[in-house]
Parts: C-alpha cells; structure tokens; sequence
C-alpha cells in the first residue's frame, strides 16, 4: 500500500470515528483524544490531516454531501416524472441515513453547526428537492394551486424531520415510514393525472439500494411514540439543480 492510500484509509477511518463520536455524545463533548482512538491512530496522526475539531466535523459534513451527492448522480435518466424522482431520491436519502453514520451526523452537524462550518448540508438536500419541484411544475404536474416553496418545505421538513427523530429510533428510517408519508402527500399536490402512475414506495432504482435486513430499533424515546408498526400495503433527473434561497420557515401551505 503507497503512502498516499495509506493516508486516505486513515483519513476516512478519523472521519468514520468522528461521525460516531458526534452522533452519540454529541460535537461539544466528542474529544480529539477519543476520535484518533476510535480510528486506531494515534493523536498526532490525527493532527497530520486535521489541526481543529471544527476541521474534523467540516470533514464530516463533506463526506455526507459527497454521498448524497453520490446519491443524485446516480439517479437514471428516463422517462419518469420529477415527482416519481423526487420520491425516489427521498427513499435513496432515508437508506443512505440508516445505512451510513457519516451522512447521519452531517445532517446533524448541519442541524446544530450554526456558523461553525461552511458546509450546510440541509441547503444542499433541499436545493435538490427545489430543482425536482420546479421541474414538476414545468411538466404540468402539480394540482392546481399548489404552491411550489410549499411542497418543498414539507418535503425538507419531513425528511430532515425523520433524521432527527431517528436518534432515539432509528425504526423512522424504514421505507414504509416514507411510504406512508408519500401516500398522504402525493394526492394532495400531484395532478390527477400524474398521480395515478405514481409509486410512493419507490421504483426500482430507489429500491437497488436497500439492504436486504433491516435493523431492529430501540424502543422509542419516552414523550416521543415511534412510527406504526402495521405493514403498509404496498420517477430527465435532478442533477446539480440551480441555487434555489432557503425556504425551510413556515408560513406557507401547499
């Protein structure tokens, strides 16, 4: 192994063992100490790649961005609807947050950061949404009178929501969460029409990514039910689409 690989593995071992510490103690109480010992590296192989914590969680951040980045770019080109793209992506994205403990604790960091790191990856995943919404709209999908900035908001909401309350459960994270919320949203903004070809489960593509078990949860924080356990009965694309301004404040219905 070159010296190059070498200090990839270890950089993305500091990231991985970061990503751990912040998810379960949180960024103020995780230590430089406990993160190049999570790694299996000593401190001041830590500080070869990073002088500051605040490096280390930009570090992290931009890994999760990278993955849902990733996450888009995979996203196949065809003859489905923005909004079947849209529902796709968001099943991609809640996989990706089961799944990866680094995009868990970006979209953490970005929750809390503040001004700490430039990275803000909530922006990022809604600019996403923005881009499949606007195109929605552009091929006559929306009911009529449905607000733009209004679907996006609940759909930011909701998904960024599921993060958060997947901490204490990460049963929230399973497709049938999203399924049900699909179910609800969808004939409530999508045309007639372009409903009745929709699939709030997900196509294929957003399917191709799951693993075959899924986790078994902890039981719901006390004050806050966990989803439902009763089984629900049971897509050209969103690459880099343009800066859209933040619109994640309420106020605006669809």
């Amino acid at each position: 192994m070159s010296q190059q690989e070498r200090a990839a593995r270890t950089q993305n071992a500091l990231i991985r063992s970061a990503a751990e510490l912040f998810e379960r103690h949180g960024y103020e109480k995780a230590s430089l100490n406990e993160i190049s010992s999570g790694a299996g590296v000593s401190r001041g192989a830590l500080h070869f790649h990073f002088d500051t914590k605040a490096e280390v969680a930009r570090a992290v951040e931009s890994a999760a961005v990278r993955a849902l980045r990733d996450a888009v770019d995979s996203l196949p080109l065809g003859d489905a609807s923005a909004l079947q793209d849209l529902t796709d992506l968001s099943h991609r994205l809640v996989q990706l947050l089961l799944w990866d403990v680094v995009v868990r604790a970006g979209f953490m960091l970005s929750c809390e950061a503040g001004q700490r790191t430039r990275v803000d990856l909530c922006q990022e995943w809604q600019t996403y949404v923005h881009g499949l919404v606007a195109r929605a709209a552009d091929e006559k999908a929306l009911a009529p009178g449905v607000s733009q900035n209004g679907v996006v908001n609940v759909v930011v909401a909701t998904t960024v929501g599921l993060a958060v309350l997947s901490r204490s459960d990460k049963a929230w994270l399973t497709g049938q969460t999203l399924t049900s919320f699909w179910k609800v949203l969808l004939p409530s903004v999508a045309d007639p029409g372009t409903a009745a070809a929709l699939n709030p489960s997900g196509t294929g593509w957003a399917r191709a990514g799951l693993l075959a078990r899924q986790p078994r949860s902890a039981p719901p924080a006390e004050g806050c039910p966990g989803p439902s356990a009763t089984p629900e009965p049971v897509h050209e694309s969103a690459r880099r689409p343009p800066e859209s301004r933040h619109v994640c404040s309420a106020g605006e219905s669809f």
